[in-house]
Parts: C-alpha cells; sequence; structure tokens
C-alpha cells in the first residue's frame, strides 16, 4: 500500500463530515489536506484507543519525532511520507503539527477544565490549529483569514463537545467547563451516569448557542476575496451546524446516543456549498 493509499484509506474510514469536503478540492490540496487529516486522526487515536497513559504518551512523543524527520525530509510512516512532498509547497509549519499533538497530550493529564478560557486553549490546539493549517492548504491568500480559521475550528470542536458528552464521560472526561456546570447545578456524577434533566438541557443550549455565535464570528472574519477558496471550509460549517441543529432538535440527548448525518446528507451540504454557494 503506498502512502497515498493509506492517508486515504484513513481519511474514509473516518467517516468524517471533513472528508466529504476534500471530495470537490483540486487533486493536488485534496492530497495535501488528506495526508494532513490522517495525521491528525492519527495522533487523536492514540489517545482514544490507547488504554494505557504511559504508553500514549510515547507514542505521541513518537510522532514529535516523526514529525522533525518528516521536515528534515526523512519522514517513515506513511502519513509523513504521504504529507512531506506538500510542506513547502503550501507553507507547512513544523510547530503547527507540534501542536496538534500536543492538544493530544493534554487529554493524558487534564480531564477536566475550570472555566472556558481553559477550554479554549485547548481547543485552540486540536482545532484552532487544525483550522489554520487547512486554509492554508485550501488556498489562503489573506492574513484575516487565520483568523477565520481559529475561529471555525474552536466552533467544531465545540459541536463535537456537545456531540460527544455521552461517549468522553464514559472515557473519564467532561470537557463542559466547571464553572458551567456550577452554573446550571449540572453534577459531574450526572453525566457520567447519564442523567437527562432540564437542567442538562439548559445547560446544552448555553453550549449549542455558543457553538452557533463562534459561526457567525468566523464566517464574518472570511476575506471576501478567499471565500471561494475556503469553500471546503464552508462545506465543514455547512454541515456541522447542520449536526448542531438536529442535535438541538431532539433535546440533546447526547448521553445515551451520538447524533450524525447520513454520508448523503452529507454530500449533499457540501455539494450545495459548492455549486450554489448555500450555507
Amino acid at each position: 500500500m503506498t502512502p497515498e493509499h493509506y492517508v486515504q484509506e484513513k481519511a474514509a474510514a473516518s467517516g468524517s463530515s471533513f472528508y466529504y469536503a476534500f471530495l470537490f478540492l483540486p487533486r493536488d490540496r485534496r492530497a495535501a489536506i488528506t495526508a494532513f487529516y490522517a495525521f491528525c486522526r492519527e495522533v487523536d487515536d492514540v489517545v482514544d484507543e490507547v488504554s494505557d497513559p504511559g504508553v500514549a504518551a510515547s507514542k505521541l512523543d513518537w510522532w514529535s519525532g516523526e514529525v522533525k524527520k518528516a521536515f528534515a525530509g526523512q519522514p517513515t510512516h506513511p502519513v509523513t511520507q504521504a504529507l512531506a512532498p506538500h510542506i513547502e509547497r503550501f507553507g507547512l509549519q513544523e510547530r503547527s503539527l507540534q501542536a496538534v499533538i500536543e492538544g493530544c497530550r493534554m487529554d493524558l493529564t487534564q480531564t477536566r477544565y475550570l472555566d472556558f478560557a481553559g477550554l479554549a486553549q485547548y481547543c485552540h490546539l486540536v482545532a484552532g490549529v487544525v483550522g489554520e493549517v487547512a486554509a492554508r492548504i485550501f488556498g489562503q491568500t489573506q492574513d484575516a483569514t487565520t483568523q477565520y480559521a481559529h475561529k471555525l475550528g474552536l466552533a467544531f470542536q465545540l459541536t463535537n463537545i456537545i456531540r460527544d458528552v455521552g461517549e468522553d464521560a464514559l472515557r473519564g472526561r467532561i470537557y463542559l467547563p466547571i464553572s458551567e456546570l456550577q452554573q446550571f447545578d449540572v453534577k459531574a456524577h450526572e453525566i457520567t451516569q447519564r442523567q437527562h434533566s432540564e437542567r442538562f438541557v439548559a445547560l446544552m443550549r448555553f453550549q449549542a448557542a455558543r457553538a452557533q455565535q463562534y459561526y457567525d464570528e468566523a464566517l464574518a472574519l472570511l476575506p471576501a476575496a478567499d471565500r471561494r477558496a475556503q469553500k471546503p471550509g464552508l462545506m465543514m460549517a455547512s454541515i456541522y451546524r447542520t449536526l448542531l441543529s438536529e442535535i438541538e432538535a431532539d433535546d440533546f440527548q447526547v448521553l445515551h446516543q451520538r447524533t450524525s448525518l447520513t454520508p448523503l446528507r452529507k454530500f449533499w451540504l457540501a455539494w450545495k456549498v459548492q455549486a450554489l454557494g448555500l450555507l
């Protein structure tokens, strides 16, 4: 299996909304973003699938070293081998990939966040930086697009947190800030024990409203000159906002199930942005 086939399978197997947005890109940009996305999946899987924190930390250390090798022109893993040819062309920076690894490393040592400021820093590393790299690959020409990408990445991650509350709790993680649980009188044990209540719904409506606000702010920051190039991000925004609306309409039944959109619906939403410019 070639490195290109490896990252393609990694991206497609994830079933992510991101994959559908990549389909509309020119071949070189699609190859670059697919390799980068596969890298993000690899390091994220270390945290989610390795039960021993010490082993997981060692694996992340290995990935950190592998990133250094890739930027030195000596990649050894299929993901970095697929990504390496695109580093110079798209101006990718080692610090960005290392930041993603550090964000994943936080999951090994921190399972709760005192306030939103702390959570936002985590989201910046695992999603905002990802958005920054993606914007470069998509064809960013304006400096202001970086701020758009950071804010859109934050909105995506907040949506993921809302969707995955139940699954994350099973892994011993509650990303919802402690101060906000207290604000809505929701106890951590109610989440881990999957106790759906009016208080929980009120807490989640607060979370969803903030995510929607970040989507609005991100889209307002996107320079008109880069709107066409950044269509993949706009496709993802359409898919993710639709998912968030589904979760809201279902009264935030996220403790017992994982809400998702069908592949056909994701493709349709992506196509509407590509063909009609409709979010």
